[in-house]
């Protein structure tokens, strides 16, 4: 992730996915938010080369080819949040992780609610893969783009298997 401050121009595109529509944003620096949509949206796409990259990700992901993306990112939040998001980073492909180990890698085991926060404030889902933190006991825990998404998400990858959804 970048650290620099955001730029003042501003690009977005939206792209269908397996799982809904969603929006790309992103500035001169790197991406700054993925989010699902409820519908297509209606308006004119200003893309540039950061969120025609990170279209072009997400459909090698979605198509089973692409396990790490490389897209340059610059979301906007804290300093803890944006560390929360790097770690986050770090769950690979067809992992998980619980809200106390990513405490445990930051160093505290007492910020699980703090890492829950952030988890739940990330802006850049997917790529920043906040849909692989589950709870401590394996449970599925909230996703802002919507269980259904998520229990997509981890089946895509292999964390989890249809019959232990049920």
């Amino acid at each position: 992730m970048k650290e620099e401050a955001s730029t003042n121009n501003l690009y977005f595109t939206w792209m269908e996915s397996p799982i809904g529509w969603m929006e790309i944003k992103a500035d001169d620096l790197g991406l700054t938010s993925l989010w699902f949509c409820e519908a297509e949206q209606k308006g004119e796409n200003r893309p540039n080369a950061i969120t025609e990259q990170c279209e072009q990700e997400l459909r090698e992901y979605f198509l089973g080819g692409r396990k790490v993306f490389t897209v340059p990112l610059n979301p906007e939040g804290t300093p803890f949040q944006k560390r929360v998001w790097k770690v986050l980073q770090d769950v690979g492909f067809g992992q998980s992780a619980s809200y106390l180990d990513i405490s445990n890698i930051l160093g505290d085991e007492k910020l699980t609610r703090a890492v829950g926060s952030a988890n739940g404030k990330n802006p850049i889902g997917i790529i920043v893969p906040c849909h692989r933190v589950i709870g401590s006991d394996g449970s599925l825990t909230g996703y802002a783009g919507g269980m259904h998404r998520k229990k997509w998400l981890l089946r895509h990858e292999g964390v989890i298997t249809q019959q232990e959804l049920f």
